[in-house]
């Protein structure tokens, strides 16, 4: 009969889990969105936020079939996105697809991740991985929707006298999530407004929910206490 894993084999599933990869991911593709001046998105970031989807939907265990489907799409976008920026026709309308995709990705991983951890027992290091990665994607998500906006409205995100970036979206993002809220940066438009709310919902649902079930993870009990777990079941 095997043993049953200890501790220290736990935290060595823990380091090798593929959530260390995704996080990594997310953050370069943070980092190349916060570098961005221009409301524009740029076709090499949507090229890492692809690769950080398709990891996701590898590291979150989802079905075969459905993996490779989603592997095609993302390749095929990432293929056009990069033939029209060399061919040099990128203009208004590649802007608003690379926008929607990005959104529309970044939604989808963390439903992924939410999936998975849903159908595991306890709390472990890859559950803390998995709620920190699926948090910052719903940030991501919310930026590339306030940009989608700003892309068709063709209107400020802050107003006239805030430079319209992505760089500010992605910053505007996390702190509506987080709701800390400095106050330096207003969104001028009602939609903009209304997003801002559901985002602030959104990230303190996603605590709530976090908080919970780390609150609620497996305890063991005492020795010599009988739960009803672990009582010997009464046979007539």
């Amino acid at each position: 009969m095997d043993a049953a894993p200890t501790d220290r084999d736990h935290r060595g599933l823990s380091w090798r889990s593929g959530y260390w990869i995704v996080l990594a991911l997310i953050v370069v593709s943070y980092v190349l969105c916060a570098a961005q001046a221009t409301a524009n998105p740029s076709p090499v970031a949507f090229l890492v936020q692809l690769v950080t989807v398709a990891v996701t939907l590898w590291v979150a265990d989802v079905a075969p079939r459905f993996r490779r489907v989603a592997w095609v799409v993302l390749a095929v976008a990432g293929a056009s996105s990069i033939t029209v920026d060399l061919i040099g026709t990128r203009g208004e309308v590649l802007d608003v697809v690379l926008s929607a995709a990005s959104a529309v990705a970044f939604l989808a991983a963390p439903v992924a991740i939410i999936v998975h951890q849903v159908g595991r027992r306890g709390v472990d290091v890859e559950a803390l991985l998995a709620a920190v990665a699926a948090y910052l994607m719903i940030g991501m998500s919310f930026t590339f929707v306030y940009n989608l906006i700003a892309l068709l409205t063709h209107t400020p995100t802050f107003g006239p006298d805030v430079v319209d970036s992505l760089s500010q979206q992605l910053f505007f993002s996390f702190t509506t999530l987080t709701t800390v809220g400095y106050g330096n940066l207003v969104p001028a438009h009602p939609g903009v407004q209304g997003v801002a709310v559901a985002e602030a919902v959104t990230g303190q649902l996603f605590l709530i929910v976090a908080v919970a079930r780390l609150v609620s993870g497996p305890r063991r009990a005492a020795p010599g206490i009988r739960t009803p777990s672990n009582e010997p079941e009464v046979t007539s």
